[in-house]
This record gives C-alpha cells, structure tokens and sequence, in this order.
C-alpha cells in the first residue's frame, strides 16, 4: 500500500495569524496567542474586529507532526517547518465550548509565525476563556478534521446495484467502486460529533449534482465529476472537488449546530465510491490521518507505516478558485449531463 515516489500530499489551511486572536481580559491581556508553554489558563480572547482568515499551505510529512510551508502559499515561507504545537479548548460566553489548534512555523529554531486553526466557529466581539491546552490530543484532532465521513442515513451502491444505508453495512460486504469493481469493507468507523465550524456537515440538495436525495457530508469530502464539457476551464474532463468549496448557501450549504453522526468506509485501497449516486471518495490513509485510526486498524493493513498509494485522479483535484463561482455546482450539473 505504501508508494515511496509518490508525491507529498499538500493540505490548505485556512487559520487566523496570532495576532489577530488576542487576550482581552486576564493575566496577559494584550497578547496574541501564542504556544502552549505561553498561555495562561482563564485568559478569555477575543478576535479583532479586522481578523479575516489566511490560507496556510502546508505539505504534509511522514507523520501529523512533520509539517512545512508549501511553495506559493499565502502567509509563511516556502520550506519553513511548521510544528503543530497543541489543541486548545475555549468556553464561550454562552457555555460552549471551542476547540482549536495552534501552529507554529519555524525559521533557524525561533519562531516565524503562529497560527490558529479553528475547529468550530469564532464569533468577532465575543469572549472565549481558555480552559484546555492539550500537547497529546492536536495530531488526532488535526486528522480528524481531514478523515473524510459520510452521515447516517446515506445510501451507498454496493456490488449488487442495491442502495443500502452506510449504518447497516459491515466490513466484508462488497462495495462497488468505480476504478477496481467490487471491493470489500475493511474497516467502519463512526463517531458523533458537535456539528459547528470544521465538523458540520456540508449538504448537497437533491437533485443538485444528478443525486437522488440529499448526501450530507464531511467540509473536506471529495466528490468525482467527468465533465462531458469542460465549463470549470479545468483542462480536463475528469475533476475532484472538495464540498466545501461548492458551498452556496442554497443548494449546497453548511448544516451548523446540533450533532451529527458520522461514518467512514475504509478499503484496501482509496477509492471512489457512489453515495445517493454521486461518486464520493472513501477514506485515505495518508500521514495525515493515520492518527485518528485506531492500533487494531493500522496493525491490518499490510505495512509498517501503511498508507494508501496515490491514485492518479488525485492528481485531478480543483483548487478553490475554479470553483468558488456561487453557481460552480449547477455547472458541474451540466458539465456531467448527458
């Protein structure tokens, strides 16, 4: 399952810049956040009224951990190191809580630049009291965001052309996939999570891309297109493309607030499979996100470091900017219909 030649994966982060998350009451008010070894418990922060997100492009190492800036990326600098320090916890004024991890990027071993990657959602004049700062937990947190899920209730085409919900399915059972034919289960997971920020679920209505019923999915889920006609101006007929960067507020749209209940389908190989008939990735263990894997799982598979082998469609992912017209999902309907 490893490939050694293949390339690094690249992931895009969007953080805020430290500054622009600082503490507005308590023992270091003023300062923007910083490492753990710098905060103060109880401190309550505020993000300034200013603050917009940056994208931090990363490439990705051999573990979670082993991180550096990416050539061409918005705020750091190209081959800087970038350590991903720890996972902070954060009540807000109405008692919820709000997670976040903290990224350092570092030049000649100082520190050139901290980030705060959001996991939930931060409101501009609110007040957010750090009660958490956790070393151990920022990796799994870090690979949970990019484990692709589906939710209950999603029907998945399996060998048979039966469409079955994801929360009746077993390993063993064959799926049918779009590059290798009937593939068996090797693992299911599920968890259930506090739908807010990088965890709510992103829905794709009925109808919108060719699709049955609405597939209700995880922000950073691929989905497959064959464009008959290329109206993205990709260069190719064959596209992948991240839900979240569909988003439109109508058709598609983030379902924030609540839980959501998740699953994940895991093969010998990463695979395309089809969930209320759209061609949806299923879960790719790369560095990334082997930390949210259990030991059992990571001990089946067939390698010290398992990680599945790129696949050349991978190579055929769509930056944001090709799609972030908010009609880019209705052309992606036409773009596949016969």
């Amino acid at each position: 399952m490893n490939d050694d030649t293949a390339p690094r994966a690249v992931q895009t982060l969007p953080v805020y810049r430290c500054d622009d998350f600082r503490v507005i009451s308590g023992v270091a008010e003023g300062d923007a956040l910083s490492f753990a070894e710098e905060l103060v418990l109880d401190d309550i922060y505020g993000l300034l009224p200013e603050a917009r997100r940056v994208r931090l492009t990363v490439t990705m190492g051999p573990d979670p951990r082993s991180l550096s800036v990416a050539a061409g990326c918005e705020t750091g600098a190209a081959g800087n190191p970038v350590v991903l320090d720890c996972c902070l916890t954060f009540m807000g004024e109405d008692g919820a809580t709000h997670e976040a991890l903290v990224l350092v990027e570092v030049e000649e071993d100082a520190a050139a630049g901290i980030y705060m990657l959001p996991l939930a959602s931060f409101a501009i004049k609110s007040g957010y009291r750090l009660v958490g700062i956790d070393r151990d937990a920022a990796a799994t947190r870090f690979a949970e965001v990019a484990v692709v899920s589906f939710t209950r209730g999603t029907h998945i085409t399996m060998a048979t052309g039966e469409q079955r919900p994801i929360e009746t399915l077993s390993v063993g059972d064959r799926v049918l996939t779009r590059d290798d034919g009937p593939q068996e289960i090797r693992w299911i997971g599920a968890s259930t999570l506090r739908a807010t920020g990088s965890f709510a679920p992103v829905v794709i209505s009925k109808g919108t891309l060719h699709n049955e019923n609405d597939l209700v999915v995880s922000p950073d889920h691929r989905i497959f297109v064959y464009q008959r006609q290329d109206k993205l101006g990709a260069g190719r007929a064959e596209v992948l493309v991240k839900v979240r960067h569909l988003i439109n507020g109508t058709t598609v749209y983030q379902k924030d607030g609540g839980f959501v209940e998740y699953f994940q389908l895991l093969f010998d190989d990463h695979q395309i499979i089809y969930a209320e008939g759209i061609a949806a990735e299923s879960l790719m263990v790369d560095p990334r996100t082997r930390a949210a894997l259990p030991p059992e799982v990571m001990a089946r598979l067939h390698s010290a470091e398992p990680t599945h082998a790129h696949r050349p469609y991978l190579d055929f992912e769509v930056r944001e900017p090709l799609v972030s017209a908010p009609d880019a999902a209705d052309l992606l309907r036409r773009a596949s219909s016969h």
